[in-house]
């Protein structure tokens, strides 16, 4: 078992390290956060069903390693000191970004698979449709047009949440 994950180990560690790096843009947190999602792995493949491609599924569990830091940094930070704008927009404007973020991560909860996983792995993760389209064994055309409709109706929740 052990040497049958190393050979898993070596052949899918560039690529969800690459993802990773992609989510959070930092060197040494990509190869800790890749670390442990193959640990993470490692502890559950019993539960690992053979419904999707071994990389989806270690992509996967590599996006919730990451919300899940993500989440950890944000409960740990201190809430940011801002000094207030002279002009009194600058913090006004940060609270309006902050909001519609907030609107957007609503959105995306609600929305149904595959367009939830191609939208994040799209914004959040910053793939090519390509890429995308190879985790999902589909088009780059299939991609593009599921990031479009995610895209609408992220919208169209948005847009309900304001009226």
């Amino acid at each position: 078992m052990v040497r049958g994950f190393e050979q898993v180990f070596e052949r899918y560690y560039p690529r969800v390290y690459r993802f990773v790096l992609a989510l959070c843009r930092d060197n040494p947190l990509a190869e800790e956060l890749t670390q442990q999602t193959f640990f993470k792995a490692l502890q559950s493949i019993g539960t690992f069903r053979g419904e999707c491609r071994l990389d989806v599924w270690l992509c996967q569990i590599a996006k919730h390693e990451y919300y899940a830091h993500t989440r950890r940094q944000r409960r740990d930070a201190d809430p940011p000191f801002v000094l207030p704008d002279p002009t009194g927009h600058e913090p006004v404007l940060a609270l309006v970004q902050r909001e519609e973020a907030r609107s957007v991560h609503r959105a995306l909860h609600l929305l149904g698979e595959p367009y939830k996983e191609v939208f994040s792995l799209r914004v959040f993760g910053e793939l090519p449709f390509l890429e995308i389209a190879q985790l999902f064994e589909k088009t780059e055309s299939w991609a593009r047009v599921t990031y479009y409709r995610a895209k609408l109706k992220i919208q169209e929740l948005i847009k309900e949440d304001v009226e």
